[in-house]
Formats: C-alpha cells, structure tokens, sequence
C-alpha cells in the first residue's frame, strides 16, 4: 500500500532538498512550469527552494509518497502592507511529480494549504494555473474553486502562447 504524507517545511532535512529539486525538475519536464518551460539546473532549484522557506509569508508544505518527497504547495500570504487584501491568500508551486501521480497526494497537498489559510484566518483562496494543466484544473474545480477569468496570453511555452485560468474558493 502506497503511503503519502503532506507536512510543512520551515528547513530541509537531510536529502530533502535534493529529492525536492529532482520531483520538481521532473514536473517542469512534464509540463507543470510554474513559470519555468525548461528546468533549471539543480544549483538554481536549489536556491530556489532555500528561498521559499525564507520568505515569511510563503508556507511550503512538502507531500511524500513511501517517504520520498514527490511534490509541494506554497501558501503566498499577502505582505503586511497590502492591509486592502489580507483576506486573501493564493497558492504557488502546486505539483506531484510525473512518478507519484494518481494517489491523491495533490488533493492532500491543496487540503493542506487551504487547512493553514483557514487557520490564519483567510477567507479567500486565489491560484492560477495553464490551460493545458487538465489534471490540476479537474482538481480545482472538484474542489470548489471556481474560474473567474481566463487570460489568452498568460505563458509563452516553446514559442506558443499558453492561455492561463484563474480561480477562487471561499474558504470561510
């Protein structure tokens, strides 16, 4: 039996990050993006990586399949400046790699970052996501998020421009 696991992550424990960077580099080669079209080199996810976990108003959860890290979320909370909009939280990074697919750890990875907005006492849920990404927009909108608008030139993708959509959830 496959065994996941979704926990928050404020540092990398030993082999981590390295398990992080390759589930990543393996979804960028899938397709999931997140603004890359090529992945990036190990030493540039990883510095990636560390910098999420140093921002403070971005909570990284990583998801595990059999202990192996497989793919992440981000909870974006908004800065203390932006008082007009500190209701609302969206999410970032949101991928399973292509390995781990099909166990639902996506779904617990959603249900994560939407427990810790609840808990901070956000209201609302924002997340975009590519056109081409069925998977992930069957999820969302199972989920009750609802597409409130849809941008023709959202990425531009092996020369092709990709429409992106975007989505809300009441969270309260």
């Amino acid at each position: 039996m496959t065994e996941l696991s979704v926990a928050k992550a404020e540092r990398f424990g030993p082999g981590e990050l390295v398990e992080l960077c390759a589930a990543t580099a393996d979804a960028i080669r899938d397709g999931i993006g997140f603004g890359w079209v090529r992945a990036p080199t190990r030493q540039r996810l990883e510095a990636y990586w560390r910098g999420v976990v140093l921002v403070p108003e971005r909570v990284l959860f990583l998801g595990r399949v059999d202990g192996s890290v497989a793919g992440s979320v981000q909870l974006v909370k908004p800065p203390p400046a932006y008082e007009a909009v500190h209701f609302t939280t969206h999410i970032d990074t949101h991928f399973v790699a292509p390995w781990a697919r099909g166990h639902g750890l996506a779904k617990q990875l959603l249900e994560a970052a939407e427990a810790e907005a609840r808990d901070g006492g956000y209201s609302v849920m924002r997340l975009d996501v590519r056109e081409t990404q069925d998977r992930a927009i069957t999820l969302y909108e199972s989920c009750g998020y609802r597409r409130w608008g849809t941008l023709d030139n959202y990425h531009k993708v092996n020369g092709e421009m990709i429409a992106g959509h975007f989505y809300v959830k009441d969270l309260l």
